[in-house]
């Protein structure tokens, strides 16, 4: 626990090739293997290994007890969703939901919105929509998954409050917390200039 402090005190600090050695340091002492894979997936990822970032989830779910796999599963679809490999993180998104319990519609959402992204159409878009608005992921996270589905269902609006919310929620909670989520910070933004855009071009249709 206490290589966990250290290495959460370097991500916070960015220095994160030291806290990729903690992690492995820490993964030598066999103590919640799966947790410490995932650390050191952060890690890799804020370095910009995303190769290692998947070797890590990977081994996370292989090893961790079943009740802690989708998240793990589901990880390494975000991971993916953000590298623009949507077709293999609809896969991870997938069994992630297939296995999941409280956090499905979570999985569900991000398995459609992975299939929005590779140009697939969503039959039920709205359907998911709606029953990841219905529960506490959709609160935190869920933000952002809900922001880009709502813009793919030119739900302009929805999609500007949610992003937004998500935004503001990241940026003013715990500080290890926002760097994690850079990546998902950094494309909400993005889409949030894109959609006055697409809600004009919808309108003008």
């Amino acid at each position: 626990m206490l290589l966990r402090q250290l290495y959460l005190a370097h991500f916070e600090q960015r220095t994160f090739t030291r806290a990729l050695l903690v992690a492995r340091q820490a993964l030598e002492l066999g103590i919640l293997p799966d947790v410490i894979h995932q650390d050191a997936a952060r890690a890799c990822q804020a370095l910009g290994d995303t190769e290692g970032a998947i070797l890590h989830l990977r081994l996370a779910a292989r090893i961790s007890p079943p009740n802690r796999r989708p998240f793990h599963v589901w990880t390494l679809g975000s991971v993916l969703f953000l590298a623009r490999r949507h077709a293999d993180a609809a896969s991870a998104f997938s069994r992630a939901a297939r296995w999941g319990t409280m956090d499905k519609p979570l999985y569900q959402g991000h398995l459609a919105l992975a299939q929005c992204e590779s140009g697939i159409v969503v039959a039920d878009l709205a359907e998911r929509i709606e029953r990841l608005v219905q529960v506490a992921a959709g609160q935190g996270y869920g933000r952002f998954v809900l922001g880009l589905l709502a813009a793919h269902a030119h739900r302009f609006d929805d999609a500007r409050r949610w992003l937004e919310a998500f935004v503001r929620r990241t940026e003013a909670g715990r500080k290890v917390l926002a760097i994690a989520l850079e990546g998902e910070l950094a494309l909400a933004r993005e889409r949030l200039e894109e959609i006055d855009r697409a809600r004009a071009a919808w309108v003008a249709r």
